[in-house]
Protein backbone atom coordinates (compact mmCIF):
# COMPACT_ATOMS: atom_id res chain seq x y z
CA UNK A 1 0.00 0.00 0.00
CA UNK A 2 1.38 3.42 -0.76
CA UNK A 3 1.20 5.01 2.92
CA UNK A 4 3.23 1.36 3.65
CA UNK A 5 6.07 2.47 1.09
CA UNK A 6 5.83 6.26 2.87
CA UNK A 7 5.98 4.58 6.14
CA UNK A 8 9.04 2.58 5.51
CA UNK A 9 10.67 5.10 3.78
CA UNK A 10 9.97 7.90 6.09
CA UNK A 11 11.69 6.07 8.81
CA UNK A 12 15.45 6.26 7.30
CA UNK A 13 15.29 9.26 8.35
CA UNK A 14 13.24 10.10 11.14
CA UNK A 15 13.64 6.62 12.69
CA UNK A 16 11.78 6.55 16.02
CA UNK A 17 10.24 9.53 15.34
CA UNK A 18 7.90 8.28 12.71
CA UNK A 19 5.62 6.68 14.96
CA UNK A 20 2.53 4.07 14.27
CA UNK A 21 1.66 4.04 18.16
CA UNK A 22 -2.33 4.02 19.06
CA UNK A 23 -1.80 6.11 21.84
CA UNK A 24 -0.51 8.78 19.38
CA UNK A 25 -2.46 8.54 16.61
CA UNK A 26 -5.35 8.70 19.16
CA UNK A 27 -4.14 11.87 19.97
CA UNK A 28 -3.44 13.54 16.80
CA UNK A 29 -7.18 12.08 15.14
CA UNK A 30 -8.82 15.72 16.49
CA UNK A 31 -8.36 19.03 17.66
CA UNK A 32 -10.80 21.04 20.21
CA UNK A 33 -13.87 20.82 18.61
CA UNK A 34 -16.37 17.94 17.84
CA UNK A 35 -15.76 16.98 14.82
CA UNK A 36 -15.53 13.04 14.27
CA UNK A 37 -11.82 11.93 15.15
CA UNK A 38 -9.95 9.86 12.25
CA UNK A 39 -6.94 8.38 12.58
CA UNK A 40 -3.75 9.00 10.95
CA UNK A 41 -1.57 5.91 9.70
CA UNK A 42 0.92 7.66 11.40
CA UNK A 43 2.48 10.62 13.31
CA UNK A 44 5.74 11.93 11.91
CA UNK A 45 7.74 14.21 14.34
CA UNK A 46 10.13 16.51 12.05
CA UNK A 47 12.44 18.91 13.57
CA UNK A 48 13.97 20.68 10.43
CA UNK A 49 12.53 22.01 7.39
CA UNK A 50 14.45 19.41 5.22
CA UNK A 51 12.59 16.29 6.93
CA UNK A 52 9.29 18.53 6.22
CA UNK A 53 10.14 19.00 2.53
CA UNK A 54 11.71 15.07 1.91
CA UNK A 55 8.50 13.50 3.62
CA UNK A 56 6.04 15.61 1.53
CA UNK A 57 8.08 14.42 -1.55
CA UNK A 58 7.38 10.76 -0.48
CA UNK A 59 3.82 12.26 0.07
CA UNK A 60 3.46 13.84 -2.91
CA UNK A 61 4.76 10.67 -4.85
CA UNK A 62 2.61 8.30 -3.31
CA UNK A 63 -0.49 10.03 -3.37
CA UNK A 64 -0.58 9.76 0.48
CA UNK A 65 -1.90 12.90 2.37
CA UNK A 66 -0.13 14.94 5.03
CA UNK A 67 -1.87 17.08 7.67
CA UNK A 68 0.14 19.82 9.31
CA UNK A 69 -0.19 19.45 12.92
CA UNK A 70 0.69 22.21 15.66
CA UNK A 71 -0.62 22.00 19.19
CA UNK A 72 -4.21 20.38 18.26
CA UNK A 73 -6.05 23.98 19.78
CA UNK A 74 -7.93 24.22 16.50
CA UNK A 75 -11.79 24.48 17.09
CA UNK A 76 -13.10 23.44 13.40
CA UNK A 77 -11.68 20.47 12.57
CA UNK A 78 -8.16 21.61 11.02
CA UNK A 79 -5.84 19.08 12.21
CA UNK A 80 -8.44 16.07 11.57
CA UNK A 81 -6.96 13.52 9.32
CA UNK A 82 -10.47 13.06 7.41
CA UNK A 83 -8.64 10.62 4.32
CA UNK A 84 -6.07 9.05 7.16
CA UNK A 85 -2.27 9.47 6.02
CA UNK A 86 0.47 10.96 8.02
CA UNK A 87 0.28 13.46 10.50
CA UNK A 88 2.98 15.86 10.22
CA UNK A 89 3.92 17.45 13.96
CA UNK A 90 6.03 20.20 14.28
CA UNK A 91 5.66 20.69 17.78
CA UNK A 92 9.54 19.68 17.96
CA UNK A 93 10.25 22.81 15.77
CA UNK A 94 11.07 24.96 18.49
CA UNK A 95 14.02 27.06 18.00
CA UNK A 96 14.16 30.91 18.54
CA UNK A 97 16.22 31.47 15.58
CA UNK A 98 16.79 35.22 15.51
CA UNK A 99 16.29 38.10 17.21
CA UNK A 100 16.99 41.62 15.86
CA UNK A 101 16.10 44.65 18.53
CA UNK A 102 16.81 47.31 16.35
CA UNK A 103 14.37 46.22 13.60
CA UNK A 104 12.02 44.93 16.08
CA UNK A 105 11.73 41.52 14.73
CA UNK A 106 12.43 37.74 15.10
CA UNK A 107 12.82 34.75 13.55
CA UNK A 108 11.10 31.57 14.85
CA UNK A 109 10.79 27.89 14.24
CA UNK A 110 7.06 26.93 13.67
CA UNK A 111 6.36 25.17 16.41
CA UNK A 112 7.55 27.83 18.70
CA UNK A 113 4.49 29.28 20.75
CA UNK A 114 3.76 32.30 21.65
CA UNK A 115 4.07 31.85 25.55
CA UNK A 116 7.66 30.61 24.62
CA UNK A 117 8.62 33.30 22.23
CA UNK A 118 7.95 36.21 24.99
CA UNK A 119 9.38 34.54 27.34
CA UNK A 120 12.58 34.79 25.29
CA UNK A 121 12.18 38.27 24.54
CA UNK A 122 11.05 39.40 28.05
CA UNK A 123 14.68 41.21 28.79
CA UNK A 124 14.72 42.73 25.09
CA UNK A 125 11.94 45.50 25.63
CA UNK A 126 9.89 43.75 22.97
CA UNK A 127 6.65 41.47 22.74
CA UNK A 128 4.45 39.62 20.23
CA UNK A 129 0.97 40.79 20.61
CA UNK A 130 -1.51 38.18 18.60
CA UNK A 131 -3.22 36.50 21.57
CA UNK A 132 -5.34 33.73 20.14
CA UNK A 133 -6.36 33.12 24.12
CA UNK A 134 -4.38 30.18 24.34
CA UNK A 135 -0.54 30.22 25.16
CA UNK A 136 -0.29 26.56 24.33
CA UNK A 137 -1.09 27.53 19.90
CA UNK A 138 2.25 27.58 18.02
CA UNK A 139 3.11 30.34 15.65
CA UNK A 140 2.72 28.28 12.45
CA UNK A 141 -0.60 26.91 13.81
CA UNK A 142 -1.57 31.09 14.05
CA UNK A 143 -0.28 31.25 10.63
CA UNK A 144 -2.40 28.57 9.24
CA UNK A 145 -5.28 30.15 10.71
CA UNK A 146 -4.69 33.62 9.98
CA UNK A 147 -5.04 33.88 14.07
CA UNK A 148 -6.40 37.26 15.97
CA UNK A 149 -7.28 37.28 19.62
CA UNK A 150 -7.78 40.03 22.38
CA UNK A 151 -4.96 42.57 21.06
CA UNK A 152 -5.86 42.91 17.63
CA UNK A 153 -8.04 46.44 17.79
CA UNK A 154 -3.98 48.08 18.86
CA UNK A 155 -1.76 45.18 17.28
CA UNK A 156 -3.54 43.78 14.73
CA UNK A 157 -3.62 39.96 13.47
CA UNK A 158 -0.96 37.49 12.21
CA UNK A 159 -2.20 39.03 8.62
CA UNK A 160 -0.34 42.35 9.90
CA UNK A 161 2.24 41.20 11.90
CA UNK A 162 3.81 38.35 9.50
CA UNK A 163 6.37 39.47 7.27
CA UNK A 164 8.07 36.26 5.87
CA UNK A 165 7.67 32.41 5.73
CA UNK A 166 9.83 29.60 4.89
CA UNK A 167 7.12 27.04 3.22
CA UNK A 168 7.83 23.22 2.01
CA UNK A 169 5.18 23.01 -0.78
CA UNK A 170 3.82 19.50 -1.39
CA UNK A 171 6.33 18.28 -3.95
CA UNK A 172 9.23 19.05 -1.39
CA UNK A 173 9.97 22.62 -3.11
CA UNK A 174 11.30 24.76 0.04
CA UNK A 175 10.30 28.86 -1.35
CA UNK A 176 10.72 31.87 1.21
CA UNK A 177 8.24 34.65 0.85
CA UNK A 178 8.54 37.94 2.02
CA UNK A 179 11.29 39.27 4.32
CA UNK A 180 12.48 41.48 6.77
CA UNK A 181 11.58 44.93 4.93
CA UNK A 182 8.35 46.30 6.36
CA UNK A 183 6.66 47.19 2.54
CA UNK A 184 7.28 45.52 -0.91
CA UNK A 185 6.51 46.30 -3.88
CA UNK A 186 6.91 43.84 -6.46
CA UNK A 187 5.90 40.21 -7.48
CA UNK A 188 2.73 39.04 -5.86
CA UNK A 189 2.03 38.15 -2.40
CA UNK A 190 2.65 34.95 -1.68
CA UNK A 191 3.21 35.56 2.06
CA UNK A 192 -0.75 36.45 2.78
CA UNK A 193 -1.70 33.48 0.76
CA UNK A 194 0.08 31.26 2.78
CA UNK A 195 -1.53 33.15 5.82
CA UNK A 196 -4.99 31.30 6.50
CA UNK A 197 -4.30 28.69 4.34
CA UNK A 198 -4.77 26.17 7.11
CA UNK A 199 -2.32 23.72 5.47
CA UNK A 200 -3.92 23.00 2.10
CA UNK A 201 -0.98 24.87 0.25
CA UNK A 202 1.96 24.30 1.69
CA UNK A 203 3.38 23.71 5.59
CA UNK A 204 4.87 27.01 7.02
CA UNK A 205 8.39 25.81 8.96
CA UNK A 206 9.73 29.00 9.66
CA UNK A 207 8.00 32.11 10.36
CA UNK A 208 9.65 36.32 10.29
CA UNK A 209 7.32 38.35 12.90
CA UNK A 210 7.15 41.97 13.86
CA UNK A 211 7.97 42.40 17.29
CA UNK A 212 6.80 45.62 19.07
CA UNK A 213 8.18 47.59 22.60
CA UNK A 214 6.16 46.80 25.70
CA UNK A 215 4.68 50.04 27.11
CA UNK A 216 5.49 51.95 29.52
CA UNK A 217 2.45 52.15 31.35
CA UNK A 218 -0.32 48.97 31.00
CA UNK A 219 -3.77 49.39 32.93
CA UNK A 220 -7.14 47.21 32.89
CA UNK A 221 -10.38 47.76 34.21
CA UNK A 222 -13.98 46.23 33.83
CA UNK A 223 -17.14 47.85 33.71
CA UNK A 224 -20.31 46.15 33.82
CA UNK A 225 -24.04 47.42 32.06
CA UNK A 226 -27.57 46.14 32.68
CA UNK A 227 -27.93 45.36 29.34
CA UNK A 228 -25.99 44.04 25.96
CA UNK A 229 -27.20 46.86 23.97
CA UNK A 230 -25.06 49.64 26.30
CA UNK A 231 -22.46 47.41 26.59
CA UNK A 232 -21.83 46.76 22.77
CA UNK A 233 -22.68 50.29 22.09
CA UNK A 234 -20.05 51.41 24.43
CA UNK A 235 -17.39 49.50 21.89
CA UNK A 236 -19.05 51.73 19.09
CA UNK A 237 -18.67 54.87 20.47
CA UNK A 238 -14.88 54.07 21.26
CA UNK A 239 -13.60 53.01 18.44
CA UNK A 240 -15.64 56.33 16.28
CA UNK A 241 -13.97 57.88 18.93
CA UNK A 242 -10.34 57.01 17.80
CA UNK A 243 -9.31 55.95 21.51
CA UNK A 244 -6.29 53.33 21.10
CA UNK A 245 -7.69 50.71 23.20
CA UNK A 246 -5.15 47.82 23.34
CA UNK A 247 -8.21 45.20 24.13
CA UNK A 248 -11.92 45.42 24.07
CA UNK A 249 -13.44 41.99 25.65
CA UNK A 250 -17.30 41.69 25.20
CA UNK A 251 -18.75 38.73 28.34
CA UNK A 252 -22.55 38.40 28.49
CA UNK A 253 -24.38 37.45 31.99
CA UNK A 254 -24.23 34.03 30.83
CA UNK A 255 -20.05 33.96 30.05
CA UNK A 256 -20.05 36.48 33.01
CA UNK A 257 -21.66 33.68 35.51
CA UNK A 258 -19.37 31.13 34.24
CA UNK A 259 -16.17 33.29 35.13
CA UNK A 260 -17.02 34.54 38.17
CA UNK A 261 -17.51 30.79 39.21
CA UNK A 262 -14.78 29.36 37.55
CA UNK A 263 -12.26 31.82 37.97
CA UNK A 264 -13.20 33.13 40.98
CA UNK A 265 -14.09 37.03 40.26
CA UNK A 266 -14.65 38.67 43.32
CA UNK A 267 -17.16 41.95 43.45
CA UNK A 268 -18.54 41.31 39.69
CA UNK A 269 -21.89 40.68 39.31
CA UNK A 270 -24.04 38.75 36.36
CA UNK A 271 -24.06 41.30 34.20
CA UNK A 272 -22.88 41.71 30.34
CA UNK A 273 -19.27 43.21 31.20
CA UNK A 274 -16.58 44.60 29.57
CA UNK A 275 -13.01 44.17 29.90
CA UNK A 276 -10.28 46.92 28.70
CA UNK A 277 -6.55 47.24 28.38
CA UNK A 278 -4.95 50.66 27.75
CA UNK A 279 -1.33 50.90 26.47
CA UNK A 280 1.05 53.45 26.58
CA UNK A 281 3.00 56.25 28.42
CA UNK A 282 1.05 56.85 32.21
CA UNK A 283 -0.59 59.94 31.10
CA UNK A 284 -1.91 58.34 27.44
CA UNK A 285 -2.83 55.17 29.58
CA UNK A 286 -4.81 57.78 32.20
CA UNK A 287 -6.26 59.68 29.57
CA UNK A 288 -7.64 56.59 27.28
CA UNK A 289 -9.54 54.98 30.40
CA UNK A 290 -10.85 58.46 31.56
CA UNK A 291 -12.54 58.89 27.92
CA UNK A 292 -13.58 55.11 28.11
CA UNK A 293 -15.26 55.32 31.33
CA UNK A 294 -17.13 58.44 30.00
CA UNK A 295 -18.35 57.02 27.01
CA UNK A 296 -19.74 53.73 29.10
CA UNK A 297 -21.14 56.22 31.66
CA UNK A 298 -23.32 57.77 28.69
CA UNK A 299 -24.44 53.84 27.78
CA UNK A 300 -25.48 52.85 31.38
CA UNK A 301 -21.74 51.34 32.37
CA UNK A 302 -21.41 51.08 36.29
CA UNK A 303 -18.66 50.45 38.65
CA UNK A 304 -15.83 50.96 36.48
CA UNK A 305 -13.10 49.23 38.21
CA UNK A 306 -8.97 49.48 37.88
CA UNK A 307 -6.67 46.89 37.74
CA UNK A 308 -3.08 48.40 37.59
CA UNK A 309 -1.35 45.79 39.88
CA UNK A 310 0.36 43.28 37.40
CA UNK A 311 -1.41 40.50 39.44
CA UNK A 312 -4.46 41.88 39.33
CA UNK A 313 -4.44 42.08 35.78
CA UNK A 314 -3.08 38.73 35.14
CA UNK A 315 -5.67 37.35 37.05
CA UNK A 316 -8.09 39.46 35.14
CA UNK A 317 -7.09 38.51 31.64
CA UNK A 318 -6.42 34.70 32.79
CA UNK A 319 -10.31 34.68 33.47
CA UNK A 320 -10.95 35.87 29.80
CA UNK A 321 -8.13 33.01 28.33
CA UNK A 322 -10.10 30.64 31.11
CA UNK A 323 -13.82 31.60 29.29
CA UNK A 324 -14.09 28.10 27.12
CA UNK A 325 -13.24 25.71 30.66
CA UNK A 326 -15.45 28.09 32.42
CA UNK A 327 -18.76 27.57 30.08
CA UNK A 328 -17.86 24.07 30.15
CA UNK A 329 -17.82 24.06 33.93
CA UNK A 330 -21.69 25.43 33.78
CA UNK A 331 -22.27 21.88 32.62
CA UNK A 332 -20.13 19.28 33.77
CA UNK A 333 -20.37 16.04 31.34
CA UNK A 334 -21.73 18.69 28.67
CA UNK A 335 -19.66 19.24 25.42
CA UNK A 336 -18.84 22.94 23.81
CA UNK A 337 -19.19 23.74 20.30
CA UNK A 338 -16.59 27.15 19.93
CA UNK A 339 -17.82 29.10 16.79
CA UNK A 340 -17.58 32.48 16.01
CA UNK A 341 -18.48 35.02 13.61
CA UNK A 342 -17.57 38.52 12.75
CA UNK A 343 -19.76 41.34 11.20
CA UNK A 344 -18.70 45.15 10.30
CA UNK A 345 -18.57 47.39 13.37
CA UNK A 346 -21.82 49.32 12.75
CA UNK A 347 -23.94 46.15 12.68
CA UNK A 348 -22.58 44.25 16.19
CA UNK A 349 -25.20 45.76 18.51
CA UNK A 350 -27.72 44.12 15.93
CA UNK A 351 -25.99 41.19 15.57
CA UNK A 352 -25.04 40.33 19.59
CA UNK A 353 -28.73 41.32 20.32
CA UNK A 354 -29.94 38.88 17.78
CA UNK A 355 -27.69 35.92 18.39
CA UNK A 356 -28.95 36.35 21.77
CA UNK A 357 -32.45 36.03 20.57
CA UNK A 358 -31.42 32.87 18.64
CA UNK A 359 -30.13 31.25 21.88
CA UNK A 360 -33.16 31.94 23.69
CA UNK A 361 -35.14 30.34 20.79
CA UNK A 362 -33.24 27.11 20.89
CA UNK A 363 -33.90 26.26 24.47
CA UNK A 364 -29.77 25.55 24.98
CA UNK A 365 -27.18 27.13 27.09
CA UNK A 366 -24.22 29.35 25.14
CA UNK A 367 -22.47 32.24 26.38
CA UNK A 368 -21.23 34.70 24.46
CA UNK A 369 -17.32 36.42 24.69
CA UNK A 370 -16.17 38.08 21.96
CA UNK A 371 -12.93 40.48 20.79
CA UNK A 372 -16.05 42.84 19.99
CA UNK A 373 -13.14 45.99 19.33
CA UNK A 374 -13.05 44.39 15.30
CA UNK A 375 -16.46 43.08 15.46
CA UNK A 376 -15.88 39.62 16.55
CA UNK A 377 -17.53 37.53 18.49
CA UNK A 378 -17.51 33.94 19.94
CA UNK A 379 -20.68 31.75 20.77
CA UNK A 380 -19.81 28.19 23.43
CA UNK A 381 -22.66 26.27 22.49
CA UNK A 382 -23.65 23.96 25.43
CA UNK A 383 -24.42 20.45 24.33
CA UNK A 384 -26.53 18.63 26.09
CA UNK A 385 -26.07 14.85 26.58
CA UNK A 386 -29.20 13.65 24.37
CA UNK A 387 -30.03 12.54 21.41
CA UNK A 388 -30.90 15.31 19.23
CA UNK A 389 -28.22 17.40 21.63
CA UNK A 390 -25.34 17.48 19.21
CA UNK A 391 -27.63 18.14 16.04
CA UNK A 392 -29.68 20.93 18.24
CA UNK A 393 -26.15 22.70 18.45
CA UNK A 394 -25.31 22.64 15.24
CA UNK A 395 -28.41 24.04 14.32
CA UNK A 396 -28.08 27.07 16.46
CA UNK A 397 -24.23 27.35 15.17
CA UNK A 398 -25.69 27.63 11.42
CA UNK A 399 -28.17 30.33 12.57
CA UNK A 400 -25.33 32.36 14.74
CA UNK A 401 -23.15 32.25 11.05
CA UNK A 402 -26.30 32.84 8.78
CA UNK A 403 -27.08 36.17 10.63
CA UNK A 404 -23.58 37.43 10.67
CA UNK A 405 -23.73 36.84 6.37
CA UNK A 406 -26.90 38.65 6.61
CA UNK A 407 -25.43 41.58 8.29
CA UNK A 408 -22.12 41.64 5.72
CA UNK A 409 -19.86 39.77 7.99
CA UNK A 410 -17.85 36.86 7.85
CA UNK A 411 -18.34 33.06 8.76
CA UNK A 412 -15.16 33.41 10.80
CA UNK A 413 -12.97 35.87 11.65
CA UNK A 414 -10.20 33.69 13.98
CA UNK A 415 -11.32 30.13 13.93
CA UNK A 416 -10.86 29.54 10.15
CA UNK A 417 -12.84 27.17 8.20
CA UNK A 418 -11.70 23.33 8.39
CA UNK A 419 -14.16 20.86 8.64
CA UNK A 420 -17.12 23.29 10.11
CA UNK A 421 -17.65 26.06 8.03
CA UNK A 422 -16.97 24.86 4.62
CA UNK A 423 -20.74 25.11 3.70
CA UNK A 424 -20.73 28.60 3.89
CA UNK A 425 -17.97 29.88 1.85
CA UNK A 426 -19.84 29.62 -1.34
CA UNK A 427 -22.85 32.04 0.31
CA UNK A 428 -19.70 34.23 1.54
CA UNK A 429 -17.65 34.19 -1.66
CA UNK A 430 -19.78 33.62 -4.19
CA UNK A 431 -18.70 30.70 -6.95
CA UNK A 432 -16.29 32.66 -9.21
CA UNK A 433 -14.45 33.32 -6.64
CA UNK A 434 -14.27 29.82 -4.74
CA UNK A 435 -13.76 28.54 -8.41
CA UNK A 436 -10.43 31.26 -7.91
CA UNK A 437 -9.54 29.61 -4.86
CA UNK A 438 -9.95 25.64 -5.79
CA UNK A 439 -7.33 26.97 -9.24
CA UNK A 440 -4.71 27.77 -6.88
CA UNK A 441 -5.00 24.33 -4.33
CA UNK A 442 -4.80 22.38 -7.87
CA UNK A 443 -1.37 24.47 -9.06
CA UNK A 444 0.07 23.99 -5.61
CA UNK A 445 -1.52 20.50 -4.92
CA UNK A 446 -2.60 18.81 -7.93
CA UNK A 447 -2.71 15.95 -6.09
CA UNK A 448 -4.59 16.59 -3.23
CA UNK A 449 -2.41 15.65 -0.61
CA UNK A 450 -2.11 18.81 1.70
CA UNK A 451 -4.91 18.57 4.61
CA UNK A 452 -7.58 17.51 2.28
CA UNK A 453 -10.95 17.59 2.97
CA UNK A 454 -10.49 21.24 4.59
CA UNK A 455 -11.73 24.81 3.34
CA UNK A 456 -13.59 22.95 0.24
CA UNK A 457 -16.42 21.02 0.64
CA UNK A 458 -14.98 17.81 -2.11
Amino acid sequence: MPVETVIEAARSFLGERLSTNAALREQHAHGEDTQPPVLPDAVAFIETTAEASRLLNLCNQEHVPIVPWGAGTSLEGHVTPVRGGITLDLSRMTQVLDVSQPDMDCRVQAGVTRAQLNTHLRDSGLFFPVDPGTSACTIGGMCGTRASGTNAVRYGTMRENVLGLTVALADGRVIKTGGRVRKSANGYDLTRLFLGSEGTLGVITEIQLRLHGIPEAISSATCQFPDLAGAVDTVIAILQMGIPVARMELLDDVQMEACIRYSKLDGLAVMPTLFFEFHGTEASVSEQAQQAEMIAADNGGQGFRWAVDPAERGKLWQARHDAYWACLALKPGWKGIATDAIVPISRLTEAVVGVKEDIAASGLTAPIVGHVGDGNFHTVILVPPEPDGLERAWALDRKIVSRALSLGGSCSGEHGVGIGKREFLLEEHGPEALAVMRSVKHALDPRGVLNPGKIFLN
